[in-house]
């Protein structure tokens, strides 16, 4: 592993933020003061910043490809939530989703217990890509995918400008950068329809693995990590 990805997942910093701290000589290996960002880690050495030991994260990355009919929260009273889907052991590790889908929709949802990198992800200031697809109602013209991408009043609220994907006459790909409630829903029905079918494929710059069935869900690899990493940095 790269020292500056290590200091960051240890230290809860961005990246940038423990590059500047390796930079300036904050950080020892073995012993030594280490300036190379990129030096490879075998998980052997001794790190520290400002003399402080740095042990490896015990952080949990999930992807999970939510079905409709649960809720995207750590619990609720009356309804099931995404957590009731995971491990036993996995639900005494702290874990909670980044974000939120709605109880109907369907795709991909960042399930994890670091909460610095949730907060990241989650900020307005990041403007972190959300691809939906989206089955509507009514016929998708070109005039109405002209005024979705250049920004619709919600209801108080003008979107900030996105892309659409025509597929067909019903359905298309719109990706967003925000996270208003039931934004995607409502910001067709700004332009006169309605969505039948809701699904998340792409999140942080992360892909929905298609393998997994609705309900499903496995760990992120290495270099998924690095993406989100890549993106809110």
């Amino acid at each position: 592993m790269r020292l500056d990805k290590f200091v960051a997942g240890a230290a809860g910093l961005t990246r940038s933020e423990a590059r500047a701290r390796i930079k300036s000589g904050a950080v020892t290996v073995n012993g030594s003061v280490e300036g190379n960002i990129g030096l490879n880690l075998d998980g052997s050495e001794a790190v520290c910043l400002d003399g402080r030991p740095l042990k490896a994260s015990d952080f949990i990355y999930i992807m999970m490809n939510k079905p409709a009919g649960c809720v995207s929260a750590t619990e609720d009273a009356r309804e099931k939530t995404v957590l009731d889907l995971l491990a036993p052991e996995l639900r005494r590790r702290g874990l909670f989703p980044a974000g939120r889908l709605d109880k109907d929709a369907e795709g991909l949802l960042l399930i994890t217990n670091d909460g610095a990198l949730a907060h990241r992800v989650l900020s307005p200031k990041k403007k972190v890509g959300k691809k939906y697809f989206v089955r509507l109602s009514l016929p998708l013209l070109d005039d109405k995918i002209d005024i979705l991408e250049k920004g619709v009043d919600i209801g108080g609220y003008v979107t900030l400008p996105c892309k659409v994907e025509k597929i067909s006459d019903f359905s298309a790909i719109i990706t967003v950068t925000e996270g208003k409630f039931h934004q995607v829903k409502r910001m067709f029905a700004a332009v006169g329809s309605r969505v039948e079918y809701l699904k998340r494929v792409s999140f942080a710059g992360l892909e929905l693995d298609e393998r997994l069935e609705p309900g499903q869900y496995r760990e992120l690899c290495t270099k998924e990590i690095e993406k989100i990493l890549l993106t809110i940095q």
